[in-house]
């Protein structure tokens, strides 16, 4: 794994913490990690992304540990892809790329391996030049580059045709997923969703509220499709509360824009849910990445409630609930444990109080 550390950067995450969290991504995937190198640099380099000295030194680490994929934790360009994987003679892996390939994985229903497709073809695009790369080790002359072109633009036709279609049928899925939604308005139940880091307990919460039989494992995106459910809350009252996709640094903006759809259900929401796993020692980086996520997605002001989970495995002290405080914005916020069930009334509650504040009741409540 490579990470850099871009001098004088305003980043709430060290570097140390963003390559331990691409490690965990890495086992998510499948791979082994044997070891990580890192850069400190004032901007990464255009060519290789790393200096050369560094970039000598990876090369050299190969023969101590014998990796044969490299993991970089940001996004490469096309071509200091093509460089690394010239230079090194290995496959190279960035983190959106790490994403895209975990999200395949986990992608169960027709519109999630839809948004993953799309997402992959978009990412794939710039870079189909790098799948051509074999051709100029044939030398020059006739016969060589003509076809190489040929052939690449043949393939970057295809895609495009992909992605058009692809385009085509997730804007289907939106289409439908309005008109569910405005069935539902008809209905007058509000909607609540979870929203928060990924492997925060969201699908643990969604299970022990509704008795969801959502799958639930302790890796990076477990779950990546949105399941929504019925639930009753104090009042006699009912909500329909749904599971996202969790969040995570560094989010690709070709996922963000491939899960349009999916993410449109938080703009139609009557209250977020921000599941914040309080045992994480990055709980406050964590929180804070969401927070910038949801104010770039246009929804910074929506009514929310920070579920602080995981009381069960660490009782959380005031220093952490101080700085958590500032980085939720000073929202209510409740303890529980999804796992076992703990606070869960005290947060049902919560709920039911601040949808009649916010007038969500006035759309069809009974009470």
């Amino acid at each position: 794994m490579v990470g850099v550390e871009v001098k004088g950067a305003r980043n709430i995450w060290s570097i140390d913490d963003s390559l331990e969290e691409l490690a965990l991504l890495a086992v998510t995937a499948g791979a082994e990690v044997v070891g990580a190198l890192v850069q400190r640099l004032q901007r990464p380099t255009p060519t290789y992304y790393l200096g050369k000295g560094k970039l000598e030194e990876l090369a050299a680490l190969r023969e101590e540990v014998g990796y044969d994929v490299v993991l970089f934790d940001d996004e490469l360009s096309p071509t200091q892809q093509r460089n690394l994987e010239r230079a090194l003679e290995v496959k190279i892996i960035d983190r959106t790329a790490l994403i895209l390939d975990i999200f395949a994985k986990r992608a169960r229903t027709h519109e999630g391996r839809l948004q993953v497709e799309l997402a992959q073809h978009e990412y794939l695009l710039p870079r189909l030049v790098g799948q051509w790369s074999h051709l100029e080790r044939l030398g020059g002359g006739i016969g060589t580059r003509g076809p190489g072109e040929s052939q690449l633009e043949t393939d970057r036709r295809i895609i495009r045709q992909k992605i058009h279609r692809l385009q085509r049928e997730i804007e289907g899925v939106r289409k439908h997923r309005a008109l569910y939604r405005r069935q539902r308005n008809l209905q007058g139940i509000p909607l609540v969703s979870l929203i928060g880091y990924t492997n925060s307990g969201k699908s643990t919460l969604l299970n022990s509220l509704s008795n969801a039989d959502v799958f639930v494992e302790d890796k990076l995106f477990a779950t990546l499709d949105p399941t929504t459910r019925r639930l009753n809350i104090p009042g006699k009252n009912e909500v329909l509360i749904t599971d996202t996709v969790g969040f995570i640094q560094k989010l690709p903006h070709t996922v963000i824009a491939a899960f349009r759809a999916t993410l449109e259900e938080l703009e139609e929401a009557a209250l977020l849910l921000h599941v914040i796993d309080i045992t994480h020692r990055n709980a406050v980086e964590q929180s804070v990445t969401v927070e910038k996520i949801l104010t770039e997605l246009g929804l910074g002001e929506k009514p929310r409630i920070a579920v602080l989970n995981k009381i069960d495995l660490l009782a959380p002290s005031e220093e952490v609930i101080g700085e958590l405080s500032s980085a939720i914005k000073d929202q209510e916020a409740v303890l529980i444990s999804a796992a076992k069930g703990w606070g869960l009334s005290g947060l049902l509650e919560r709920i039911a109080e601040k949808l009649l504040r916010s007038g969500a009741h006035n759309t069809g409540y009974v009470m």
